[in-house]
């Protein structure tokens, strides 16, 4: 093909097929990009709505060429590089809100795990049902153990001590089965007909025994516009539950408030459980955990949240007086994520650090060198 050839399939694959008439005299050899042209016409071609034949109902076939997204998929996976495919199946969850691709199996099997598939299956999966469920918990488990690896690294350089590889997660030993946990754990794998139990994951108890540990209270807003941090907050609290010297406990809470520290050390379970979106009452949230306070001078309350109280802020501000005159430490978050890129309530953020509170926008490993710090 001459390079003159060649810039013209260019342009003809650049203009898409409205220019196809136009140039037609000028494909001598035909047009070269005819698969790829296909392949983002079925993505981008929602541009232009109903004008091009694109479906809106149904797999998100377009006529003429009636691929279905389970082909879309194993198709762009062939022709483009990793970096690539991500990028357009990103652009067909978040952009074009091609959300069958999640409530289908064979669909949801075939994507690359990374935290945008991750976010968007949190953020549907109450339209998930069946084997669904399972195959986006087993991503969110292969998404979050590998956030996990990375941010375990600098946790273990901010304490400067060794996480402990004895806690439940880890050392198995029939003496240290915890029986209780593991079967509050997997009572919803419970099968009425066969009345068996299928045990998921099997739980220990530490041998290690917490010698006055310091009390960490995470308090995460969960409405839609927290969710990196969200995710970042369950991680961290799974991984800072395996440090002897930390107790750890986490709440979440929207206009209502979850106490899920009896899961924190499966980030998976809290994450599943989450409800993003809704009000958001910081005031009652915070009030919750002064109850959680034991040792004062031995607490650190950490609260996610952008500081937007939808009711009000007076109770916030009473909470975070209490809290602070104890003794304990207080902390706001008002974003964690790896851009520590957080939108606040600048006039609450300002009040809050006139009572004595922190407040910043930090990445999760500045997070433990924050609490590390704080220790000392």
């Amino acid at each position: 093909m001459t390079s003159t050839q060649e810039m013209i399939n260019r342009w003809r694959l650049i203009l898409g097929s409205f220019s196809q008439d136009a140039l037609e005299g000028m494909l001598v050899d035909g047009f070269a990009y005819g698969e790829i042209d296909e392949l983002m016409d079925f993505l981008y071609g929602r541009e232009y709505g109903d004008e091009r034949g694109v479906r809106q109902e149904g797999e998100g076939s377009l006529d003429p060429s009636q691929l279905t997204v389970p082909e879309w998929i194993r198709k762009i996976r062939r022709m483009f590089p990793k970096e690539v495919v991500e990028r357009l199946e990103n652009e067909a969850l978040d952009r074009y809100q091609l959300t069958d691709i999640l409530t289908d199996k064979k669909v949801l099997e075939s994507m690359q795990p990374n935290m945008n598939l991750l976010k968007n299956i949190l953020a549907l999966k109450n339209r998930m049902q069946g084997d669904v469920v399972d195959t986006a918990k087993r991503i969110v488990r292969q998404v979050v153990e590998e956030l996990s690896k990375k941010l375990e690294n600098d946790i273990r350089q901010s304490f400067s001590g060794r996480i402990n590889r004895a806690a439940s997660s880890t050392f198995r030993s029939s003496k240290n089965f915890d029986f209780k946990k593991t079967i509050r754990k997997n009572l919803k794998n419970y099968d009425t007909e066969t009345k068996t139990m299928v045990l998921e994951r099997i739980y220990f108890n530490q041998r290690i025994k917490r010698f006055n540990p310091w009390n960490i209270i995470i308090c995460v807003d969960q409405s839609g516009s927290m969710m990196d941090s969200v995710i970042y907050s369950a991680i961290m609290a799974s991984i800072f539950a395996k440090l002897p010297i930390l107790k750890i406990s986490l709440v979440i809470f929207d206009t209502e408030v979850v106490d899920l520290s009896g899961y924190v050390d499966d980030p998976v379970d809290v994450l599943m459980s989450v409800q993003l979106g809704g009000g958001t009452n910081i005031g009652k949230a915070m009030n919750y955990c002064e109850g959680l306070i034991e040792t004062p001078l031995r607490t650190m309350m950490v609260v996610v949240s952008d500081l937007c109280d939808g009711a009000g802020h007076r109770p916030m501000y009473a909470s975070a007086k209490r809290i602070i005159e104890s003794g304990a430490k207080l902390f706001f978050l008002t974003g964690m994520d790896e851009q520590s890129q957080g939108m606040v309530d600048k006039n609450a953020a300002g009040v809050m650090a006139s009572l004595g509170a922190k407040v910043a926008s930090c990445t999760p490993g500045s997070l433990a060198g924050w609490i590390a710090e704080s220790m000392k």
